[in-house]
């Protein structure tokens, strides 16, 4: 009897989650998809089906080449954020020991912040006034400011990297801090090196950590249009 009520109760949460992503996923995802198929007069939206946009898209020139230059884009801070957060969670999960959630909290505290804020945050750092050109400007390690970190793609991909670093370091240390420590001592036990053991216990077990974090970061870069602006 109570097998047969735990598979109702399971069977239950199941419908009702498929029910959850449909409603509140997939319908809102398929409405919005739908006003591609839609055109535009001047400010009216003409509710009849057309190709007409995907025609647009495939045969412009401009539309192939900004979504090739925004893949790239999105993948250049995702690899970055994964260089820069990898070792930062790794450092949390193995070596921050009762401070980590402290640490964490600090990297968590800026997603509260408005989008815009920070984005002007930015700015303020990578101006030609900003920060970082008056502390080279005060060291006599340049005369005027530099170009380099203002009105161009480094300056978007500073910027992502920045905003999105945190959403990397999360999921990726909320897997490393999972792994038991008995497993990598027993790699240990069993004759492997530091390395080794990183290489084939801890890395492939915290990779789905790193994989969400890594999807994040790819999507949040590619669909961003406020930064680049």
């Amino acid at each position: 009897m109570r097998e047969v009520l735990n598979y109702f109760n399971t069977s239950v949460w199941t419908i009702i989650s498929f029910i959850l992503v449909i409603s509140l996923i997939l319908i809102p995802l398929a409405s919005f998809l739908s006003y591609s198929f839609f055109t535009v007069d001047g400010t009216d939206i003409i509710h009849e089906f057309s190709l007409f946009n995907y025609k647009e898209f495939f045969i412009g020139e401009i539309y192939i080449n900004t979504f090739v230059r925004t893949i790239f884009l999105a993948l250049t801070v995702m690899f970055i954020c994964i260089l820069l957060g990898y070792p930062v969670a790794y450092f949390l999960a193995r070596y921050a020991s009762r401070y980590k959630y402290a640490i964490l909290l600090m990297l968590i505290i800026p997603l509260f912040m408005s989008y815009i804020i920070k984005i002007y945050m930015m700015r303020s750092i990578l101006g030609y006034s900003g920060l970082i050109n008056k502390i080279l400007k005060m060291l006599s390690l340049i005369d005027k400011p530099l170009e380099f970190f203002l009105w161009n793609q480094n300056a978007v991909i500073i910027t992502l990297v920045v905003i999105l670093l945190p959403l990397i370091i999360i999921p990726t240390f909320t897997s490393l801090e999972k792994i038991p420590r008995n497993i990598i001592e027993a790699s240990f036990d069993l004759g492997c090196k530091p390395f080794q053991a990183f290489k084939y216990v801890i890395f492939p077990i915290g990779l789905p950590g790193l994989i969400v974090g890594s999807i994040f970061v790819f999507i949040l870069a590619l669909g961003d249009f406020v930064t680049p602006q």
